[in-house]
């Protein structure tokens, strides 16, 4: 059964049905999936009273807190047998979510469809600076495999990492940046964006700017989370647009959570907040975490993600990341608070309990 559902999921992401129907047929098989056999899922679906026969919908799934991930295991086969598990920063209460994934085709397949055409610009490969540990030094990591199979399928051969255990090695991508200066061929940076902070500090501290070549890109990712000092978005690509001599048009946000499968992108921070969106295998519902219902267009809520490419665990996940819809996609405007933050408790209070009471 497995077998035939990661086929029909790789199908799906293949063929570009940006149908609303098609969605909603794929999200329905793969509901009736997880309930049979994620068992902490079945159980809070039924307390729910959300049962296959009830659910209509993509949006009738119900939502999947994410601090869920850090107590029980979302998990439709045995989690022994999983080709790889990535693992959150643990950087509340030192506790780990865990993302099991039995085969990693599926978020291969996603991640690699979708940065090809986000970030790639046409480009079949372009030259890449890594600017993050190897899979090797962070093995649970789910960017340190996203950037690995960037860097491996999408980078040149003379592609560099400019990070390992003890830090950014500035010293050798100054180097990559004055030769790329020098050839006028494209570099493509990427890395967290805590790294590009740690960057800032180095080329302020010896008085340096860089400007790259036409064509050359950034993509940054996952925030600062007392890494680096904090920067506001405006600051943040000014400053980096500033000492790379990249336009903020050029500079690529990526989106995306150990617990997803699939990633978001903007096209630009010319303007910030960017709009982010994804591909025809992923959907953003904007809630209110006390009521779960949508809030109107234009006003601002918790993001709730359904994605296709999440076979294994749970398609549908309540975030603690706070947006606001629009006609393009997404503003993500930070993490939730106040009342916001006292609904996604409640959830994951809620799912904890009904995952635990005795089946009946």
């Amino acid at each position: 059964m497995t077998q035939e559902i990661v086929k029909r999921v790789l199908e799906f992401i293949k063929n570009d049905d940006h149908t609303e129907d098609a969605f909603n047929d794929q999200a329905l098989q793969l509901f009736r999936y997880q309930y049979k056999h994620n068992i902490p899922f079945q159980m809070y679906c039924r307390q729910k009273g959300k049962t296959p026969r009830m659910v209509k919908s993509w949006k009738d799934i119900p939502a999947v807190p994410i601090n869920a991930f850090k107590e029980l295991t979302l998990s439709c086969e045995d989690p022994e047998n999983a080709e790889d598990v990535f693992m959150t920063s643990g950087t509340t209460k030192g506790i780990r979510g865990k993302h099991y994934h039995p085969t990693l085709d599926v978020y291969n397949h996603s991640m690699l469809k979708n940065f090809r055409e986000r970030f790639m610009n046409g480009h079949e490969r372009m030259k890449m600076g890594i600017l993050f540990p190897t899979e090797e030094e962070m093995p649970n990591s789910s960017l340190s495999h996203y950037l690995a199979l960037a860097f491996k399928e999408c980078g040149t051969n003379d592609s560099h990492y400019f990070v390992n255990e003890k830090g950014l090695q500035v010293d050798s991508l100054l180097l990559e940046l004055e030769q790329a200066e020098e050839t006028g061929n494209p570099l493509a940076l990427l890395g967290a964006s805590f790294s590009f902070v740690h960057l800032f500090e180095e080329l302020q501290a010896r008085g340096r700017s860089f400007r790259l070549p036409a064509g050359s890109r950034i993509l940054d990712t996952g925030g600062f989370k007392n890494k680096s000092k904090e920067l506001d978005l405006e600051t943040f690509y000014t400053t980096l647009s500033t000492l790379l001599g990249v336009e903020k048009s050029h500079c690529i946000n990526m989106y995306g959570m150990t617990e997803l499968s699939t990633q978001f992108y903007d096209d630009g921070n010319a303007m910030v907040p960017s709009v982010k969106s994804g591909p025809h295998w992923i959907r953003t519902r904007v809630i209110n975490p006390l009521t779960g219902e949508e809030v109107p267009n234009g006003e601002k809520g918790v993001l709730v993600h359904c994605d296709l490419a999440n076979y294994n665990s749970v398609t549908t996940i309540l975030t603690e990341d706070l947006g606001m819809e629009n006609e393009e996609g997404f503003l993500l405007l930070g993490r939730v608070q106040g009342a916001e933050a006292k609904g996604c408790s409640i959830a994951v209070d809620e799912f904890i309990a009904a995952a635990k009471e005795p089946s009946q």
